[in-house]
């Protein structure tokens, strides 16, 4: 696709901005992933990554980014046998991940809206 969007817009000076403005807009409809704790969760499709196409998925990044990657981080250890278990219910540790969920889409929100003043003024300048 990145290829594809390369080829298409050249490289004249407004090329670069053209094509990650197109990016944008394809992936903004994409939905969004979220946390969950899968003790509260009876459907295990649920799981599932559906664009790398595997059951069972768990996703998290460097645990000093976000608290939701320090909680996945400490019950995966947990898991392991590596620390001790973590002394939630699932009950709190799916009101931890509602949390984050919002937080997150608050986020995201956010930086959509100023993504949309800033490309409306881009284009309101550079006709």
């Amino acid at each position: 696709f990145q290829k594809s969007l390369t080829e298409i817009f050249g490289i004249d000076r407004y090329s670069r901005a053209r094509k990650e403005v197109l990016t944008y807009m394809f992936s903004r409809p994409m939905q969004m992933a979220l946390y969950f704790c899968t003790g509260v969760l009876e459907d295990e499709t649920l799981f599932c990554h559906y664009a790398l196409n595997v059951p069972f998925y768990t996703h998290f990044t460097s645990p000093i980014r976000r608290y939701a990657d320090i909680i996945v981080h400490r019950l995966l250890s947990a898991s392991l046998g590596a620390r001790s278990p973590i002394k939630m219910e699932k009950e709190a540790i799916q009101k931890q991940a509602d949390h984050c969920n919002d937080r997150k889409m608050a986020s995201k929100r956010v930086q959509e809206l100023s993504a949309d003043l800033f490309f409306s003024i881009f284009v309101r300048v550079r006709p």
